[in-house]
C-alpha cells in the first residue's frame, strides 16, 4: 500500500535525523485554509484529503486527526494503511500535543517544517513540551525531501479587483491600517494570510482552487507599503496600478530580508496564527512584537456599502443558476441518466452562464442518501452513486463573481422518503429559520447565537459536530473570520456589515444527511432603553423544498417566515425565467 511505504520512507529519514515524532499539519506558508496542489504535504503522507486535519508519525505509530466534519471521510480513506484515526473534539480524545508528551520519552525531538507552522502553533507546543523536556527542532521540511513528483508553485499572472466592486482603492485601505497601527502603537506590520493580502491590495490571482488569491507577503509602514510577490505573475498594467497606490512590489522570499532589517527598538504588529516561524524568527530579537488577530481581518469581515450592494446582485445571479438547476434536476430525474458528478457539473454550467461568473467558490459537495451524512463529501468516478427518483439529494455550493462570493446548500426532495428523514427535515429547517428571524442585543457573538439553530434538534437529542456559520469573504475566501456561529466560544461582535452563513443540519451515518443554508448581512434593528438591537437580512435566495417539510412542526412565526421567504424568492428571481419555469417556481414557492 503506497500510504504505508511513505510513512516507511518518513520513519527512515526520522531516523537519521534524530527525530522520535514528526509532525505534518495542513498549512502551507500562509497559513490557508485551502491549500495549492504543491503544499498538499498531509494528503501525501495520509491519502486523507478533507480540508483539515493533523498526522503525527513516530517510530510505531500513524495518526491522523480531524474534526467531525471528516470522520466518516477520513475512515474510508485510511482504512487500508496503518494510519489510526483520533476523532477530534470527542470524549477521552487527546489533542496531538497531548498524545505526544504521554507518548514521547524526556529529551526526545519533534520535527516540524517551520516555514508552514504558524509560530502561535510553535509556541504553544513549546511550552507544553518543556514540561517534559521535550525539544523541537523547526527546520525539517522531510516531506519535501521525499515527494519527488511534488507539483511546482503556480506562476499564473494576478490582476486588480476593481474599486467599482470592492468599494475602496488599496490606498484607502492602506491608510485606515496605518490608522489602526497608530492605535495599536505599532511601527510595522507583517501580514502572511492571502486573503488579508489580496483583499488590502484588491489583488487576486489563481494560485489556490476556488480560492482567487495570491501567493505572497506584505509589509506595511507608515511610510512605505511593500507587495512580495514572484515577479514573473505581475503583469504590467498590476504594477502600474499597485505603484500608483503607493505599493513597491519586491521578490516573494525577499521578505525576509526586509523583516530581518526592521530597525532594532520598533513594534511589529503581527497575528502570530497567520505568521509562519521561519519568517517570525527573522524579525530582530531587539524589536518589539505586538500580537493580535490580523488587522486587514477585523476590516474586511465587516463589508462596506459597495460591496453589500454588489453582493445582493451577485445573489440574484447565483439564485437564478440555482432555480434553473432545480427544474432540470426534478423534471429529468428518473428519466435521464444523472450522477453526483453529472449533477454537479450541470449546476456549474448553469453558473457558468451568468454575467462576471469566475470559478466556483469551494469544491462542490453533491452528495446523495447516506453519502450526504459526510458533511464534506467530495464524489468521485469510482465512489458516486446513480440519482434515483427517491430519497434526498444535498448539494453546497457556490459561485466566486467579480461582485461576490456566494455559499449555499439545499436538500432536495427527489421521491419517497421516511417519516424520520422528513421529521429531521423539519426540524433542520426550524433551527434554520429560529436563527434567522433572531433579534438580538448588539454585543452578542456567534457562541451566544448558536443555540437558536440547535434548540429544535436538542429537543429530540440530535446534534451535528460542526459549527453553524462562518463568514464569507468578497470574491475571496468562502470561509472568512473574525466572526462565526459556532458553540466554541469566541469573543468577536456580530457588527453591522459582517456576512455569515446559516447552516445547521442532520447527519446519520449510513442512512441520510440535511443541511438547509443561506447568507446574511448583519443590520441595525430598533434601539431602545435596552440598547441597539441586531438583525439578520437574508442574501441568498433560492426555493426550500416543501416536500420535505411536516407542516404541522412549523409554529405560526416559522410558518409566516417560510411563506414569506418563498414570496421574495418568487419576486427577485421569476423576471430572469423563461415561462415555465416561472410557472414551476410558482408552485414550488407556494404558500403552506
Amino acid at each position: 500500500m503506497i500510504i504505508n511505504e511513505r510513512i516507511k520512507s518518513l520513519r527512515k529519514l526520522m531516523k537519521e535525523k534524530g527525530i522520535n515524532a514528526y509532525i505534518i499539519p495542513t498549512f502551507d506558508p500562509h497559513q490557508s485554509e485551502y491549500l495549492g496542489d504543491h503544499w498538499q504535504d498531509r494528503v501525501w503522507i495520509s491519502g486523507f484529503t478533507g480540508s483539515a486535519g493533523t498526522v503525527v508519525i513516530t517510530e510505531r505509530k500513524a495518526i491522523l486527526w480531524t474534526d467531525g466534519r471528516y470522520f466518516i471521510q477520513a475512515e474510508k480513506q485510511i482504512e487500508d494503511s496503518e494510519i489510526e484515526l483520533f476523532k477530534m473534539g470527542m470524549p477521552g480524545v487527546p489533542t496531538y500535543q497531548e498524545w505526544i508528551i504521554d507518548n514521547l520519552k524526556p529529551g526526545d525531538t519533534v520535527g516540524i517544517n517551520g516555514k508552514i507552522f504558524p509560530q502561535s502553533d510553535v509556541k504553544n507546543m513549546e511550552k507544553k513540551f518543556s514540561s517534559k523536556n521535550i525539544k523541537i527542532v523547526d527546520s525539517e521540511d522531510l516531506i519535501g525531501e521525499l515527494w519527488s513528483d511534488r507539483p511546482e508553485l503556480p506562476m499564473d499572472k494576478i490582476f486588480v479587483h476593481d474599486a467599482k466592486y470592492a468599494g475602496k482603492t488599496p490606498r484607502e485601505k492602506i491608510e485606515e491600517v496605518r490608522g489602526e497601527l497608530k492605535k495599536k502603537g505599532a511601527d510595522y506590520y507583517i501580514l502572511g494570510s492571502l486573503d488579508d493580502i489580496a483583499w488590502l491590495y484588491n489583488i487576486r490571482g489563481n494560485d489556490v482552487r476556488c480560492n482567487p488569491v495570491v501567493t505572497s507577503y506584505a509589509l506595511i509602514s507608515m511610510e512605505k507599503a511593500f507587495l512580495f510577490v514572484h515577479q514573473e505573475k505581475v503583469p504590467n498594467e498590476v504594477r502600474e496600478e499597485l505603484k500608483k497606490n503607493g505599493i513597491d512590489i519586491e521578490e516573494y522570499n525577499e521578505i525576509r530580508k526586509y523583516a530581518e532589517e526592521i530597525p532594532r527598538g520598533k513594534n511589529v504588529f503581527l497575528d502570530p496564527s497567520r505568521i509562519n516561524r521561519w519568517l517570525y524568527k527573522s524579525i530582530p530579537k531587539e524589536c518589539h512584537i505586538i500580537e493580535g488577530i490580523n488587522i486587514t481581518t477585523t476590516l474586511k469581515g465587516v463589508k462596506n456599502s459597495v460591496e453589500i450592494e454588489n453582493l445582493k446582485n451577485a445573489y440574484i445571479k447565483d439564485g437564478v443558476a440555482l432555480v434553473k438547476f432545480i427544474y432540470w434536476l426534478k423534471n429529468n430525474i428518473g428519466k435521464i441518466s444523472m450522477t453526483e458528478i453529472s449533477a454537479e457539473d450541470k449546476l456549474e454550467d448553469f453558473r457558468k452562464q451568468q454575467k462576471l461568473f469566475v470559478e466556483p467558490s469551494f469544491d462542490t459537495i453533491c452528495a446523495y442518501k447516506d453519502h450526504a451524512a459526510m458533511m464534506h463529501y467530495s464524489a468521485t468516478k469510482e465512489s458516486q452513486y446513480t440519482l434515483e427518483k427517491e430519497g434526498m439529494l444535498l448539494i453546497d455550493s457556490g459561485g466566486q463573481y467579480l461582485d461576490g462570493t456566494t455559499d449555499i446548500t439545499r436538500t432536495f426532495i427527489l421521491g419517497n422518503i421516511s417519516e424520520e428523514e422528513k421529521r429531521s427535515y423539519t426540524l433542520t429547517l426550524k433551527g434554520h429559520i429560529d436563527l434567522i428571524k433572531t433579534r438580538f442585543l448588539y454585543g452578542a457573538t456567534g457562541s451566544s447565537l448558536d443555540i437558536m439553530a440547535r434548540f429544535p434538534l436538542w429537543q429530540e437529542g440530535i446534534d451535528y459536530k460542526c459549527g453553524t456559520g462562518h463568514g464569507v469573504g468578497f470574491f475571496l475566501n468562502v470561509h472568512e473570520g473574525p466572526h462565526r456561529i459556532s458553540p466554541v466560544p469566541n469573543d468577536i461582535k456580530m457588527e453591522k456589515g459582517m456576512v455569515v452563513t446559516v447552516e445547521p443540519g442532520v447527519y446519520k451515518e449510513g442512512k441520510y444527511g440535511i443541511r438547509i443554508e443561506n447568507d446574511v448581512v448583519v443590520h441595525e434593528d430598533i434601539n431602545t432603553d435596552s440598547g441597539q438591537f441586531m438583525k439578520f437580512e437574508i442574501l441568498s435566495y433560492c426555493p426550500i423544498d416543501l416536500e420535505g417539510i411536516i407542516p404541522e412542526l412549523l409554529d405560526e412565526s416559522e410558518r409566516k417566515w417560510l411563506n414569506n421567504y418563498h414570496e421574495k424568492v418568487y419576486d427577485k428571481l421569476s423576471p430572469y425565467l423563461n415561462e415555465e419555469e416561472k410557472r414551476w417556481l410558482k408552485e414550488v414557492t407556494r404558500n403552506i
